[in-house]
């Protein structure tokens, strides 16, 4: 764990399904840590966690415990970053915040690296992650913008119930276990814990993710809608998403439309692009029935994406299918990336 030449890092949250992988995800990639602190709420602290060999004790997360710290990964919900993510900044800290609490903020990058590194220099202190199912979307559709253009994205996502949690996915388990033995469910999590009806996951499909706003659309669907723009310097790009929790434990699908600026563009010459883009791994082969499914993609830090084809009634339209593992690009293996991208940009003091 430890090293002469390295950063002291704090990650927020570190009991969480995220928190975990970003602990996971920092030792596999070797990432230069001179001392690890780990933080959580008052009621987690305490807890003794293993990491590389190393017993290190779980503190409760308060503006002191930032002292000395270079790098802070949170990932402890919305209300806890709004409260100490200033004050890590404040002793030095430069914060990757893995909550909605920062994304739209105008001095506040959201950064997929593949896609916007450049906007790391602009950073206040701060640095947002942005949601997951918008994360793995731009890594695909990137490569493109840059060469053909990009007019108009229309998305459908199929998302995984760990999304919501770990509770989340013992509910899905739960109520499988129960349906297969004849026995009723009494759904409590589903589709937003704080709303006020809750259905079965087990063999269903939730047409909700997160709470309605007042246009129709949920908060989700607005995240992957704003944060799109923001993250591609687009403010024009039409963008409409539709979100589907489905039963899946982890990896996020989504049905991607999406028109180009350049007319006569190929299929051919999209799957080209893609086939060499950093960070997406092409599986697109219909006749040997090869694309990809979420249960391959489990542990994975790229985005895998097939079915690229040509929209039949518009020549600048195509569609794709664009799969990843939502806790680790779509979370933690994005906020170590960014974490990896400040050192070597020299951002890190």
């Amino acid at each position: 764990m430890s090293q002469q030449k390295g950063f002291h890092v704090a990650v927020v949250g570190a009991t969480g399904a995220v928190g975990q992988q970003m602990i996971q995800t920092l030792l596999k990639e070797n990432f230069p840590i001179s001392k690890l602190t780990l933080l959580s709420s008052a009621r987690s602290a305490g807890r003794v966690l293993e990491v590389n060999g190393q017993e290190i004790t779980i503190q409760e997360a308060k503006p002191e415990s930032f002292e000395g710290v270079q790098i802070a990964l949170f990932s402890a919900g919305g209300d806890v970053s709004k409260e100490l993510a200033p004050e890590a900044v404040k002793r030095g800290a430069i914060v990757v915040d893995n909550t909605s609490a920062f994304r739209m903020d105008v001095d506040k990058p959201l950064v997929v690296p593949e896609v916007n590194e450049a906007d790391l220099h602009e950073h206040n202190g701060i640095i947002a992650n942005p949601n997951c199912s918008t994360i793995q979307m731009v890594v695909a559709l990137e490569p493109i913008r840059q060469k053909f253009g990009l007019k108009k994205i229309i998305v459908s996502t199929y998302q995984a119930v760990s999304g919501a949690g770990a509770t989340a996915v013992e509910e899905l388990m739960d109520q499988t276990k129960s349906i297969l033995a004849g026995e009723t469910v009494e759904p409590k999590i589903l589709p937003v814990k704080s709303d006020k009806n809750h259905y079965q996951i087990a063999f269903n499909a939730i047409p909700q993710i997160d709470k309605f706003q007042e246009n129709g659309y949920t908060y989700e669907e607005m995240k992957m809608i704003n944060e799109t723009k923001k993250i591609m310097h687009l403010p024009d790009l039409q963008v409409s998403a539709t979100c589907v929790r489905l039963p899946v434990a982890v990896g996020h699908s989504e049905s991607v439309y999406f028109e180009v600026e350049t007319e006569g563009v190929s299929a051919q010459e999209i799957k080209a692009l893609l086939k060499d883009a950093p960070g997406v791994v092409l599986q697109d082969d219909p006749e040997n029935q090869v694309y990809p499914m979420p249960a391959n993609c489990v542990g994975k830090n790229d985005v895998f994406v097939g079915r690229i084809r040509k929209d039949i009634d518009e020549d600048r339209g195509f569609h794709m299918w664009v799969v990843s593992d939502n806790l680790l690009k779509g979370a933690a293996w994005n906020s170590v990336q960014i974490a990896e991208r400040l050192v070597e940009l020299g951002l890190v003091k």
